[in-house]
């Protein structure tokens, strides 16, 4: 009788596991990109610099700039790099005749983007005072007032955003060298 109930179990048993719902796929995250959302904990995926910008959803001027600019690419690269992100509030307060002016003007777009990013990973606890070389070639000051940090003038307004290629600091005006 055990070997008959054996036998059904083992007959049966393929045909209710198809039945049931396959569990989804997640992806692996590591420790420190897991974020506490009001008592559950979510995974983060992390991913590059210009990717993490545009799933911030406050980099869209940035984002449309970077494309206009042909530089997705090479930002999506292997890095590592900090990049000085100005938000669309910071695009803003660009008058609206020089943004586009700017966006039309591809040679002077890529240089003014590529004033906003430093080769390497600086974390906002690494980061000194001085001139740091950015990709334009150009030096932009580093200044530290009161607990802040300024890039070219700018307040950084969010720090050490993180990514597979680099950190991200959110800056609150675009720098025109």
């Amino acid at each position: 009788m055990k070997k008959l109930a054996l036998a059904l179990a083992l007959a049966v048993a393929p045909a209710a596991f198809a039945q049931m719902p396959t569990m989804p796929t997640v992806p692996k995250v590591d420790a420190k990109a897991a974020v506490a959302v009001g008592k559950e904990v979510r995974a983060v995926v992390r991913v590059d610099v210009v990717d993490t910008a545009i799933a911030a959803g406050k980099y869209t001027t940035l984002a449309t700039a970077l494309k206009a600019a042909d530089l997705i690419t090479a930002l999506k690269g292997a890095g590592p790099f900090t990049v000085f992100a100005p938000d669309d509030v910071a695009f803003a307060k660009i008058p609206a005749k020089n943004l586009t002016a700017l966006l039309a003007d591809k040679a002077k777009l890529a240089a003014v983007l590529k004033t906003h990013v430093v080769a390497g990973k600086i974390t906002s606890k690494d980061i000194k005072a001085g001139k740091v070389k950015t990709l334009a070639g150009t030096d932009v000051e580093v200044t530290m007032k009161d607990g802040k940090i300024f890039f070219g003038g700018s307040q950084v307004v969010l720090a050490d955003v993180d990514a597979t290629n680099g950190v991200i600091h959110g800056i609150d005006a675009v720098v025109l060298q």
